[in-house]
């Protein structure tokens, strides 16, 4: 299993899934409707390091990160 963890103006609780790669996730998250509008414009990081690929694979106890754009002055 691959925990997953939503920072920011994402208000979800920690959550888990059973994937092999970053594409498989985000298959997975489109099927939860309060993360549609997200998924687009997230940064994603993979035990701490931001990817950029959705080939990259996972595996169990992979930790990925959700990280949502943020504006700052």
């Amino acid at each position: 299993m691959v925990s997953v963890e939503f920072l920011g103006p994402i208000q979800m609780e920690k959550k888990e899934f059973n994937v092999q790669s970053v594409r498989e996730l985000k298959d997975e998250l489109y099927k939860i409707p309060e993360l549609e509008d997200w998924l687009e414009s997230l940064a994603v990081a993979v035990n701490d390091k931001i990817i950029t690929s959705l080939d990259t694979p996972l595996k169990d106890g992979d930790k990925v990160v959700l990280l949502p754009p943020v504006c700052g002055g």
